[in-house]
Order: C-alpha cells, then structure tokens, then sequence
C-alpha cells in the first residue's frame, strides 16, 4: 500500500463540516475517502467499498458509533478494518467503551489537521503486516501462536484476536517469564505517536484473558504483564 490512492477510508460524522474538514486534508495525502452522516449508512457504505480504516464519531443520533463500531466488528471479511473514534476531550466513557466494542484508537476533538493526519499515518502503519524473519510457530502445548499467519490456536480450536490483541499476546509470548513494563507495551503496540491511557492495556488483556479462559497472563502489580507458561 505504497500508493495512498490505494487505501480506502470512510469517515462518519453526522456534522458536514467536520466531514469536509477531514475530507480535504485526507484526499490532499492522496487517499480514496467516503463519507457517511450516520451508522446505518456507514454500515452499508462499508460494505460496498471494503475501507481500509473507519473514523467514527462516537455521538450519533439513531446508531451511535458505539453500536457502529460492534456491527462492523460483526460484519464478515471485515475483521481486519482499523477502527478510530472521535470523542470530544474528557469522554472518559466513551474511550473505554469504544475499545471494549473493538476500536483501535481514538482522536481527540477539537481536531487539529496536522495531529490527525500524524495518527491515520501511524495507526496505517502499525496495521502493515510485514513478512516475519522467523516463520515459526510459538508452540506452547495448548496454546500455538502463529507469527505468519496471525492465527491462535487454542486446545485445537482457532481463535480469532483482533490485531491489537494478537499483538499485545504475541509480544508477551515471545518472551515468557519476561516482566512487560506498561511503556514498554505501550510502545512496541501502539508506537510513540500515539496518546493511550493505562486502560487501554488492561482493556485488551482483559479480553484476551477471557478468550483464553484467564490462562498464562499475569498482572504484576505497579509494573506490567508477563506471559507465564
């Protein structure tokens, strides 16, 4: 995706100069971008063009973004799409709630132009597979980790992770036994360039853990996480 031209984002907002704002700066990059005033018309627009990203208004009216973004996580062949909120400063709420219903990020309002194109470049970027040096699977009996393919496989069965949380488990797991500081998840997972809370953390090992029936992370207190097998 060297070519922005290539890479589709669909921005929903139900305030038309918001939508123009963003609009500009983003097809001034380069990038193919549509628009949606609402949830429902956004669901429908995401199916059509497949967008690599969705930047969502977390206050709607009738589909707020909350819901949006857990119909989107629903959707087939779409489970890979990058999800960011826009909230307005000091909505506690609405940046834990939009993580727990599958946001990779949030955007603070008011929007400044620069910073906003400064956190679609790297939330595209982190989301890049590259090819992985080594192949290998991390095989811990129960539990394998394939690094190529981004799968889990869990007592046979293969679970699905979004890519945060294949992250934050992959990164645990390359070195078990090994204690995790916050900062250092924070910037191996969501890069420098982004601004997450302490929360943000617990919130996808929390998820992990049920997906996992709360096996191999610990929480160690005042420090981090590290992966126990």
């Amino acid at each position: 995706m060297s070519n922005n031209s290539q890479i589709h984002i669909l921005l929903v907002d139900d305030e038309p100069d918001i939508l123009e704002l963003l609009e500009y700066h983003l097809v001034k990059e380069g990038y193919t971008v549509h628009t949606s005033t609402n949830g429902r018309d956004a669901l429908a627009k995401i199916r059509e063009s497949k967008p690599h990203l969705v930047v969502l208004d977390v206050m709607m009216p009738d589909m707020d973004g909350i819901e949006t973004c857990r119909e989107i996580r629903g959707m087939k062949d779409m489970e890979d799409v990058l999800i960011a909120f826009l909230t307005a400063r000091g909505e506690d709420y609405s940046h834990e709630a939009g993580l727990d219903a599958g946001a990779d990020d949030y955007i603070i309002k008011p929007i400044k132009p620069r910073v906003f194109l400064s956190r679609i470049r790297a939330l595209l970027r982190r989301s890049r597979i590259s090819e992985v040096e080594d192949n290998s699977v991390l095989d811990f009996g129960e539990l394998q980790i394939n690094r190529e393919r981004y799968t889990i496989t869990y007592n046979g069965k293969e679970i699905e992770l979004p890519k945060k949380e294949y992250e934050l488990l992959s990164l645990l797991a390359s070195k078990p036994g090994k204690v995790f500081r916050r900062d250092e998840i924070l910037r191996a997972i969501w890069g420098d360039e982004v601004v997450v809370g302490d929360r943000t953390i617990d919130v996808h090992i929390r998820k992990i853990r049920e997906k996992l029936d709360d096996k191999f992370i610990r929480t160690i207190k005042g420090v981090g996480y590290k992966f126990d097998f």
